[in-house]
């Protein structure tokens, strides 16, 4: 295909959260904005009950600045409490509902969450005995009221759903006390919010164990999204099917947000799993599958798969569900993006559909409009020429605004661009080609793993006196984890024992899917200054448990 020119793009309104809305809902109507089983929720009721939930919201006591967690699933009551939070200046936490006890409770103290809106359960997670069993006290505070040492920020908690304890209140009664704020309060809340403002902080992996906070503008999050949709294929009435939580970046922006802008009708499901996915696809004629690629293999060798109608999907991130006659086999010569959560998803890009020039072989893509990209000697810090191998840098309009309680100074460079931790190079027609991580995190399926973490969890084990996390190539998952464990002198545990006790602690996707045991540090390869041989061990576990 051809490659052409892009420019900067951006909705000609105030990039607020308040007007986002209204300009969508003007747009777009009664049309669907998402789906999720008999559940619909159009863009006018978008508007009308992110309204009446804002009104409410200032009537507890939400002002901006105010940190609101949301802990929900995908869906309308999902969308509706963002929209609602954010118009009025709040900035939304997005929760991970794959938390286990110890993740939510570092991200809620980390967070300063005040106001926390959370189902009360969600796939056999019961999030009412999760959160009494890390906020001391929370089981005898009352709602509203909740003033507890462990987590000094948080005041109320309001929940969905039917087990609803004595210290939190029911989201239902929360709204009913809409009718306290007047509409021109509202407007009032509104419009002193300004589009720089921070809107959402997001939990990525960290580089030293626990998740950072990674905090961005109403302008960002509006914007962004508005301005790849011309690398996307999303028109007006189209539907678009995706399993990803919006509370990662690539739900949010890339599925929500996008889609809102365009007109389109998201499908959510509870749970993926193949045969309900295909059954789904078809009913609802789904036109745009986005998911990962571990998605593919599962719904093309359905055994279902063959006797569905999926003549509707016609693009998508998964490849090996595409029509036949638009698909791309060889994987470097289809358009590719890269991104990060740091930069809202997507900072470089090729419009999607179509194969790439033989000469552009293995791209990224160029630089999003409104994005730049330098290529930095990681231990000099010189710029380095075209072609040359190196850490990517990146600045632009999409970047955060910075890390929850990080000093800038550690997050960026003096003049403002963004280190990555990626390694590539730029070639003279300002393609990137991204060649792997500079340091050691982990990609599976998709999502990312801070391999510290897990080590942490491990070695918290009476029988374990080191560990050692990695990845190992995954044909379905693009990497597994994997750990290397040094058990205690005279201790013994199975592979199997271990990964049970992990699973308690972390989320599932966090655990390792491979464990080899050693008796002793003398069975791991050391190099001659002492150390633990960490390219060797990696070489071991890749022969031992790399597909």
């Amino acid at each position: 295909m051809t490659l052409g020119e892009h420019h900067f793009s951006e909705p000609g309104y105030r990039l607020t959260a308040s007007e986002f809305i209204k300009q969508v809902a003007d747009a777009w109507g009664d049309r669907d904005l998402c789906v999720i089983e008999q559940d619909a929720l159009t863009f006018e009721q978008a508007q009308a009950q992110s309204t009446e939930f804002a009104k409410a919201l200032l009537a507890s006591g939400v002002r901006a600045g105010t940190h609101v967690g949301l802990l929900a699933p995908n869906g309308g009551n999902w969308i509706v409490a963002w929209l609602a939070a954010s118009r009025i200046g709040a900035v939304v936490v997005l929760l991970n509902t794959y938390y286990k006890p110890r993740e939510l409770n570092w991200v809620l103290e980390h967070s300063d969450v005040e106001v926390l809106l959370t189902v009360d359960s969600h796939l056999g997670n019961n999030y009412v005995e999760r959160l009494e069993s890390i906020v001391e006290g929370l089981d005898e505070a009352t709602a509203g009221q909740i003033d507890v040492a462990s987590h000094p920020a948080l005041r109320s908690v309001w929940m969905w759903g039917d087990q609803i304890p004595s210290w939190a209140g029911r989201v239902d009664d929360l709204i009913a006390s809409a009718r306290e704020t007047s509409d021109a309060q509202l407007l009032a809340a509104e419009n002193a919010v300004a589009p720089s403002d921070p809107m959402i902080v997001m939990y990525s992996s960290g580089s030293t164990g626990n998740p950072k906070g990674v905090v961005h503008s109403h302008a960002g999050v509006i914007g962004h999204p508005y301005n790849l949709l011309q690398f996307l294929d999303r028109q007006a009435g189209e539907v678009v099917y995706t399993p990803m939580p919006l509370f990662w970046v690539g739900g949010i922006t890339y599925v929500l947000i996008a889609s809102m802008h365009a007109g389109t009708t998201i499908i959510f499901e509870h749970q993926f799993e193949p045969e309900a996915t295909l059954k789904l696809i078809e009913r609802h004629r789904v036109n745009h599958v986005v998911g990962w690629p571990h998605m593919a293999k599962a719904l093309v060798e359905h055994p279902s798969a063959q006797h569905r109608d999926l003549s509707s999907v016609r693009s998508g991130s998964i490849e090996e569900f595409l029509p036949e006659h638009i698909r791309i086999d060889d994987p470097e010569m289809r358009p590719n993006a890269l991104g990060m959560t740091e930069s809202l998803g997507p900072h470089s890009i090729e419009v999607m559909g179509g194969e790439l020039p033989p000469t552009k072989r293995g791209s990224f893509g160029r630089s999003v409009p409104g994005v730049q990209h330098r290529i930095v000697d990681p231990v000099s810090g010189a710029e380095l020429p075209l072609g040359e191998m190196g850490e990517i840098h990146i600045k632009g309009y999409s970047l955060m605004l910075g890390l929850l309680k990080t000093d800038p100074h550690d997050v960026f460079t003096a003049d403002g661009w963004l280190p990555t931790g990626d390694a590539g190079y730029l070639d003279a027609d300002g393609h990137l080609y991204f060649k792997g991580r500079m340091g050691d995190q982990i990609k599976s399926s998709g999502m990312n793993i801070t391999p510290r973490e897990v080590e942490i969890v491990l070695e918290e084990q009476d029988e374990v006196m080191d560990s050692y996390v990695m990845g190992v190539p995954s044909a379905q998952r693009g990497q597994d984890v994997a750990a290397a464990v040094v058990l205690r002198p005279g201790e013994s545990c199975e592979p199997t024992e271990l990964q049970a006790r992990v699973k308690h602690e972390l989320s599932s996707y966090k655990v390792p899917r491979h464990i080899a045991v050693f008796d002793s540090p003398g069975e791991l390869p050391w190099l001659d200054s002492g150390k633990i041989d960490l390219t060797e061990l990696g070489r071991l576990l890749e022969e031992r448990f790399g597909s």
